[in-house]
């Protein structure tokens, strides 16, 4: 049984949890190091507030450990905020937190939580919906990004290598689009 870790300090990461357990993984919170087991099989960055996530990976000494598994190839997927977190560079100039996905993005990107949408796009030639608050979306993608999803022009959704990252919310559907490729990833 594939064991996937959802990061559980702040944001949304029930819903990641529900979605993980539906395809038959054993979900876990990652809420402090002591919930890190000696190995698991991937790893899930929600939405929340991505400076909050960041000071909190820090403060509880989960930075490390996590940046060290991304590193060493543990597949990752993150959704909003956590594109935020994996994101090479952020345009505003903020320092970057994992810094593993060779993209720049911009918070945001689409407004305040008024600016809240639903939309049906092509994610990996399946159309879906993608729910997007307060999301970021991508400027700058390096040559070996591959861009999985747009929506006006604008790129939301990569992967690099064993890194998926989304602006949208797919936990917040009940499409498991994402997940299965996010799972066929693991």
């Amino acid at each position: 049984m594939k064991r996937i870790g959802v990061l559980a300090v702040q944001g949304a990461f029930a819903e990641h949890l529900e979605r993980v357990t539906a395809f038959g993984a054993q979900g876990f919170e990652i809420r402090q190091c002591r919930d890190l087991p000696d190995s698991f099989d991937g790893l899930i960055l929600p939405g929340g507030e991505s400076t909050v996530i960041k000071k909190l990976l820090h403060e509880l000494g989960l930075f490390d450990p996590l940046l060290r598994g991304i590193r060493e190839g543990l597949p990752v997927l993150g959704t909003c905020a956590g594109m935020i977190l994996l994101a090479r560079a952020i345009d505003s100039g903020e320092a970057p937190c994992f810094g593993t996905l060779d993209v720049t993005v911009r918070r945001n990107a689409y407004g305040r939580q008024l600016g809240s949408f639903r939309c049906t796009e092509t994610f990996a030639g399946h159309r879906i919906e993608m729910p997007f608050i307060r999301a970021p979306y991508v400027t700058l993608a390096a040559a070996q990004v591959q861009v999985l999803a747009e929506h006006k022009g604008r790129i939301v959704a990569v992967r690099e290598g064993h890194q998926l990252a989304c602006a949208f919310h797919p936990e917040l559907t009940e499409d498991p689009t994402v997940y299965r490729y996010f799972w066929e990833m693991l």
